[in-house]
């Protein structure tokens, strides 16, 4: 009864900080500026299916994949026993589906142990990778301090829940035998029988029931603790990729967006608008071009930001960065979201609306302009990505609003586009580029 008391206070303790956690990251993705999602539907949740549920993009590096998705499959069947765990800590009983759904019991469990034995492998693999190895794209400059700390957190943490199944299993396997009033059967366990003979074997039924419990409460609170961290965590994508696939375009992921602005510009210089309508634009007053903060990013940008897996896959493929160039767009999107945390830090500290703020910073304390001017638009990171995040789409925001709105740019573009606005061509050059066609229509 005071297990079962003070696992009901530990729940309802991380169901509200979870409430307020994730309510945080929500209103601090709508941030950003509204974006309608057009497209069909049914083509999203194929997306979503084969993407963000099925992994289809980590394949495209097949070693990785088979390590990350022994973790992630372990990850969607243990729910199934977390269920059981919740069930058993609210109402005080145990083993609540054993003997109730016939042989799909020890089939679950046993399943869930040799993905966890799997996905233990795997982990310290990646922790090999990471800090062994050291992998490059593991240890780019932007992956030092903070960013390697949380994904190691994450997979001691998975080394820590692994043993505690094991712990908990093998010591209930034990008590099956000696207690089965109390300790109802789960069938026959391969792994957790050969644990539980090596190690647990000639205990006393008093220290069984203390290392049951130790695994099974050590196993409840790693996963409260994940619960929790998560929203300060790149694992959040372990939530974030599902909407964020669902919510990505649809269109060829080498479309640029055009600006209404400039494109009604260019219509009216070709003649391709009613005069009154290009007169009507003339006079309306022109707005910012681009983005400066992220309240001038679309929320999907800031979405892209937060689901974030810091894997490195764009970097990896970035022409520029290989060339030993600045930029990086996990960095990028790592800094959107660093400052869109601060932004929404200091609201709620300092009670600002929205349309009030202004801390004097903006994205280009965090972003140098050598790094959104060295890209080349190739869309290398786009692709890359295994859920559908566009970095290129707020690179190009924060370059437009250099150019357009501050008129600044590398040196060797300005003269580019002052010539291409005068005479039509980019090599400033005083004759049209289309005088020769217009030379040959006269002949």
């Amino acid at each position: 009864m005071v297990q079962q008391v003070i696992f009901i206070g530990i729940l309802g303790i991380v169901g509200f900080l979870a409430f307020k956690s994730y309510g945080k990251i929500f209103q601090t993705i709508k941030l950003g500026k509204d974006e309608e999602i057009k497209g069909d539907t049914g083509q999203r949740w194929r997306n979503t299916l084969l993407v963000a549920f099925g992994q289809k993009k980590m394949f495209k590096r097949f070693i990785p994949a088979i390590l990350h998705l022994f973790i992630y499959v372990a990850f969607l069947f243990t729910q199934i026993e977390l269920i059981e765990i919740l069930i058993d800590g609210v109402f005080g009983v145990h083993r609540f589906f054993a003997g109730k759904i016939g042989f799909l019991y020890p089939l679950i469990i046993n399943s869930i142990e040799v993905l966890s034995l799997l996905a233990l492998i795997a982990t310290f693999i990646f922790l090999a990778r990471r800090n062994l190895l050291k992998v490059p794209r593991l240890v780019k400059p932007e992956m030092k301090g903070w960013p390697t700390l949380d994904a190691n957190n994450i997979l001691f943490a998975e080394i820590v829940l692994v043993l505690a199944i094991f712990t908990m299993n093998g010591a209930d396997f034990q008590l099956q035998k000696i207690d089965p009033e109390h300790f109802p059967s789960t069938g026959h366990l391969m792994l957790s029988s050969i644990i539980s003979g090596a190690l647990f074997e000639g205990l006393g039924e008093g220290t069984l029931k203390i290392l049951e419990r130790v695994g099974w409460w050590m196993h409840i609170l790693v996963v409260f603790g994940f619960i929790l961290y998560l929203p300060i965590s790149k694992h959040l994508h372990i939530f974030l990729a599902f909407p964020n696939v669902f919510f990505s375009k649809l269109r060829s992921r080498g479309e640029m967006g055009n600006m209404p602005e400039i494109m009604t510009e260019v219509q009216s210089m070709m003649g391709l608008i009613p005069e009154s309508e290009a007169n009507a634009n003339m006079d309306a007053e022109l707005p910012d071009f681009g983005a400066k903060d992220i309240f001038d990013l679309s929320w999907k940008s800031i979405l892209d930001a937060y689901t974030c897996t810091e894997c490195g896959r764009c970097t990896s493929v970035c022409p520029a960065n290989h060339t030993g160039k600045k930029l990086s767009p996990r960095k990028v999107l790592m800094d959107i979201r660093d400052r869109a945390t601060e932004v929404k830090a200091k609201m709620d500290n300092e009670n600002i609306a929205k349309a009030d703020y202004d801390d004097g910073k903006s994205l280009f304390d965090y972003i140098s302009e050598e790094e959104i001017f060295a890209c080349t638009t190739c869309n290398a990171c786009v692709e890359a990505c295994p859920v559908m995040i566009n970095p290129l789409e707020p690179i190009l925001e924060l370059r437009r609003y250099k150019l357009l709105t501050e008129s600044q740019g590398p040196s060797e573009w300005v003269p580019m586009f002052t010539a291409l606005e005068n005479s039509g061509n980019v090599w400033q050059m005083p004759d049209q580029r289309v005088a020769w066609r217009e030379a040959l229509d006269n002949e």
